[in-house]
C-alpha cells in the first residue's frame, strides 16, 4: 500500500510540474484519478448494473427524450467545432504539417484551451448514449465497440487537456465534432419515427465517414515521426495509436454489420430459392406418380371387370 502511495504520489508531483498551469484548477484536472473513476463506474453500469437491473422490467419508451438528447448533441457539437475551427484550424494561425503548442494568454489561445476543457467534457455527455439503450433493452448496441469507444476517450482527451491544450492535437476535435453533427442528425431523424426512416439509408456512409476520420487522424499525426516539430512525441504515439485501434474496431464492426450481413442475405435468398424449386419439382413429382397410379389402377379395375363378365356368363371353354 505504502509503494501505491508513494507511486501516485510522484505522479502527482510530475503531473504539477508538467501540466498546463492554466488549466490546473479547472474541474476535473487536477488529477486523472475522478475521470478515470468516471469511466470505470460507466462501464460496470452499462454492462453489469444496467442490465442486471432492467433484466425484469419493460424497455422504457424515451422517443421524445431522445429526440431532445439527440437535438442538445447536434447543437453542442456545432459549437465545439465552430470554436475549434475559429480558434486555430480554418483562421489561418494553424498549421497543419506543424502545429505546436502555445502556452500564452493570448485570448485567441485561451479560447481554444477553453474549447479543449469543454470537448473533454463532451465525452461524458456521449455516456447517455448506452445508458438509454440499457433503459431500452437494446442489449445488441451495447458492442465491445461502442463501450471501448465510450470508455476510452474521457481519459484520453483528460491528458491532452492537461498537459497540450491546443496545438497539434485538437485536430482531432475539430474531426471529431463535424462527424458527431452527422452522427447525432441521423440519431435524432431516428428517433423522430418511422416516417422519418425512409430519409436514413445513409447509415452505411456514417460508418464510412468515421473511418475516414481515423485515416485522416493517424496521417496527421503520424506525419511528425517524420519532420521537426516542437510538439511533444508522446502525444503523437498517443494520438495516432488511438486512432488506429478505433480504425479497426469500426472497420470490424462495418464487416459484420454491412458486409457478413450482406453475405448472409445472398444466402438466405438462394436458399430461398432453392426451397422454392425443391417445393415445386415436389409437386411436380408427386403429380406425375399420382396420375400414374391412377392409370394402373384403372387398369387393374377394367381387367378384374372383364374377368367377371367371363365368369357370369358361365364357365369357359375346355380346350
Amino acid at each position: 500500500m505504502a509503494l501505491i502511495m508513494k507511486y501516485i504520489d510522484s505522479m502527482q508531483r510530475y503531473m504539477d510540474s508538467y501540466g498546463d498551469p492554466r488549466t490546473k484548477d479547472w474541474p476535473m484536472m487536477s488529477s486523472p484519478f475522478p475521470t478515470l473513476a468516471v469511466c470505470l463506474c460507466y462501464v460496470y453500469i452499462v454492462k453489469v448494473l444496467g442490465p442486471r437491473l432492467m433484466e425484469n422490467r419493460k424497455p422504457f419508451q424515451l422517443q421524445n427524450t431522445l429526440i431532445v438528447y439527440n437535438f442538445l448533441q447536434v447543437v453542442f457539437s456545432t459549437w465545439l467545432f465552430y470554436e475549434i475551427s475559429i480558434s486555430g484550424w480554418l483562421t489561418g494561425h494553424y498549421n497543419f504539417r506543424c502545429q505546436p503548442v502555445d502556452y500564452s494568454n493570448h485570448p485567441r489561445t485561451l479560447r481554444m484551451v477553453h474549447a479543449c476543457w469543454w470537448y473533454y467534457f463532451s465525452k461524458f455527455t456521449e455516456f447517455m448514449d448506452t445508458i438509454f439503450f440499457v433503459l431500452r433493452k437494446k442489449t445488441s448496441q451495447v458492442s465491445t465497440l461502442h463501450v471501448i469507444h465510450h470508455g476510452c476517450m474521457p481519459m484520453s482527451v483528460w491528458f491532452g487537456v492537461k498537459f497540450t491544450p491546443g496545438g497539434h492535437s485538437t485536430f482531432f476535435g475539430l474531426l471529431n465534432t463535424f462527424v458527431h453533427i452527422v452522427m447525432y442528425s441521423y440519431y435524432l431523424f431516428a428517433a423522430m419515427g418511422t416516417q422519418y426512416h425512409k430519409y436514413l439509408w445513409w447509415k452505411k456512409y456514417l460508418t464510412t465517414l468515421q473511418m475516414i476520420q481515423f485515416v485522416a487522424i493517424m496521417v496527421h499525426a503520424f506525419q511528425l515521426l517524420f519532420i521537426d516539430c516542437n510538439y511533444p512525441r508522446a502525444f503523437v504515439w498517443w494520438i495516432g495509436m488511438h486512432a488506429v485501434m478505433f480504425f479497426f474496431l469500426f472497420n470490424e464492426f462495418y464487416r459484420q454489420t454491412y458486409k457478413d450481413a450482406k453475405e448472409r442475405r445472398r444466402r438466405a435468398e438462394a436458399n430461398r430459392i432453392m426451397q422454392a424449386t425443391e417445393k415445386m419439382l415436389g409437386i411436380c413429382t408427386n403429380g406425375t406418380l399420382s396420375s400414374r397410379s391412377e392409370y394402373s389402377n384403372g387398369s387393374a379395375k377394367h381387367d378384374d371387370g372383364e374377368e367377371q363378365h367371363l365368369v357370369g356368363n358361365g364357365q369357359p371353354r375346355r380346350q
